[in-house]
């Protein structure tokens, strides 16, 4: 009984200690992010120094006992009180701010939590040859595999050859048999030809068709670029950045509200955030050496500006006639649109931007189901003709643009209003979206 007791006993310490290290640990998690990620990165130097094992580096660097916390609560007192602290405060010209709120525990669950996180550049550094290897592998089955289909198809030609020349060889031996002349592969086929005229008449009639039918839709097409993605000087993965970090597509397309035009980030933008985050990876920090480039920013110490700046030159990706008007403003504010039922669900789109297919767009929940390719004429009325405006009366919109079309359409003509209601909603062809000046100059 005793002994199992002592189990027991034994069994509930080491849930309550596994308890209070997890708990430890979240809390440390929510501390770093809430008060110190803006300026500083467990392995890494931002606006601030790189805080792993940063309370072993105080210690070895002579500072006085408890004078990290001291640190960490106010910098001015701690720096004059302790001269390593002094040393420190040079390392950079942005000050830091003050955490007098912090007690001891909690700044050691931060620190703890820092030194237990894995340099990502070791974590690469372990992966890469695995990850290189297996991408070899994958290249060399590729590549072999193709090697494998031509060769059956070299073989499956030479077979063709062969039989079509023992053939060939077997009508001559009947024809000396018989002692006629031998015909040539073209009077062949003329006799041949000829024996089955009205075959080869029906079937040439569909082949003609078939190939008027393609040169017509090969027209039609002509100007639709579904899909498009030209190449851009910068790489930009929509789904991480709006998809895994939340950022509104409005912060970096600020123009969108207010103007034609949803406007192109400016590198200024892009720094508001990369002034910290310069990647976890290799990989990352040499794309984001591109921003740094063009922003004319050394991410070196603390990080400053050189001056020496790089324009971004983007590829245009959406390319409109210069006779087509579209106003992104009057779309987003007053029809009340969202950004992804025109261009896709960003959150999921790894590229940086691309003209999305109709299909995939119909998925959108919200859109109206449309077939005319993306960004033709027809897809942009058959929209009109389906996209309402409002369920019933306008005056319910609340919306001064549609008040006052509900008062003009009331004054001037309430018949035709009143047809307009008769299905319950009221589309934007019904109220002018169909009229060629709206969109052509």
């Amino acid at each position: 009984m005793f002994r199992s007791i002592n189990t027991w006993c034994f069994a509930a310490l080491t849930v309550l200690f596994l308890a209070g290290t997890f708990s430890a640990q979240a809390q440390g998690d929510a501390l770093f992010k809430a008060k110190c990620a803006t300026c500083h990165q467990p392995h890494k130097n931002g606006t601030g120094p790189k805080l792993f094992e940063v309370r072993k580096k105080w210690s070895d660097g002579g500072a006085a006992e408890g004078s990290i916390y001291q640190w960490v609560n106010n910098w001015q007192a701690a720096a004059g009180a302790d001269p390593y602290a002094q040393s420190v405060s040079t390392w950079s010209p942005t000050a830091m701010t003050a955490f007098p709120e912090l007690k001891k525990e909690e700044i050691d669950a931060i620190f703890d939590w820092v030194d237990a996180q894995p340099d990502p550049a070791t974590l690469v550094a372990e992966g890469g040859a695995g990850a290189g290897g297996a991408a070899g592998a994958t290249e060399e089955e590729e590549g072999s595999s193709t090697w494998v289909w031509v060769m059956l198809g070299l073989v499956f030609a030479i077979v063709v050859a062969a039989v079509s020349g023992v053939r060939r060889q077997l009508k001559s031996a009947v024809v000396d048999a018989d002692s006629k002349d031998e015909q040539s592969y073209g009077q062949e086929l003329r006799s041949w030809a000829w024996h089955n005229k009205s075959y080869i008449g029906f079937f040439g009639l569909i082949f003609v068709v078939a190939m008027l039918v393609m040169g017509l839709q090969g027209l039609g097409e002509i100007g639709i670029l579904e899909a498009y993605q030209p190449s851009q000087p910068i790489e930009f993965p929509h789904d991480i950045h709006t998809g895994v970090n939340g950022i509104d597509c409005k912060y970096c397309h600020n123009s969108v509200t207010k103007s034609r035009t949803a406007g192109i980030p400016t590198v200024n933008v892009c720094m508001n955030c990369h002034k910290q985050v310069s990647g976890r990876t290799p990989e990352q920090e040499e794309k984001i050496k591109a921003v740094y480039e063009a922003a004319g920013w050394n991410p070196e110490g603390a990080g400053s500006y050189t001056g020496k700046t790089k324009p971004i030159t983007w590829n245009k990706v959406h390319v409109l006639p210069d006779h087509v008007y579209f106003n992104h403003s009057q779309h987003v504010v007053v029809g009340g649109l969202d950004c992804k039922q025109c261009h896709g669900d960003m959150t999921k789109q790894k590229e940086t931007a691309r003209v999305v297919p109709v299909q995939e767009l119909n998925k959108i929940d919200g859109n109206v189901t449309l077939s005319r390719p993306t960004l033709t004429m027809g897809w942009c009325i058959e929209c009109h003709a389906e996209k309402e405006i409002h369920a019933g009366s306008l005056d319910g919109k609340k919306d001064g643009y549609y008040d006052e079309i509900h008062k003009r359409l009331l004054n001037n003509d309430r018949s035709l209003y009143s047809k307009y209601l008769e299905d319950g909603k009221i589309t934007v062809k019904e109220l002018g979206g169909w009229e060629c000046a709206k969109c052509h100059y």
